[in-house]
């Protein structure tokens, strides 16, 4: 796990009630100064870590942009809910 990967984890962790259900991954990007982190959990937490009109979201992306800022990147946040296994 990156330091920005266990950054965000360690943010999100305590808003989300399924923790097990909880990853949080790099992804590859085409460009080598942007990071791109997805954050796959359950619906219900996705909607929270989101938040009203993308508010969570909106803040989680000003943090994590100060978090990158020494390594000067650039950090992308997807919001991936988890597929059911029904």
């Amino acid at each position: 796990m990156s330091n920005l990967e266990e950054v965000l984890y360690n943010l999100v962790k305590p808003m989300v009630d399924n923790v097990d259900a909880l990853r949080v991954e790099e992804k590859t990007s085409s460009n080598p100064r942007e990071v791109v982190i997805g954050i796959h959990a359950d619906d219900e937490d996705i909607a929270r870590l989101i938040g009203r009109k993308g508010s969570m979201a909106s803040a989680l992306r000003q943090v994590m942009s100060v978090a990158s800022h020494r390594e000067d990147k650039k950090v992308t946040i997807k919001f991936e809910q988890e597929k059911d296994a029904d």
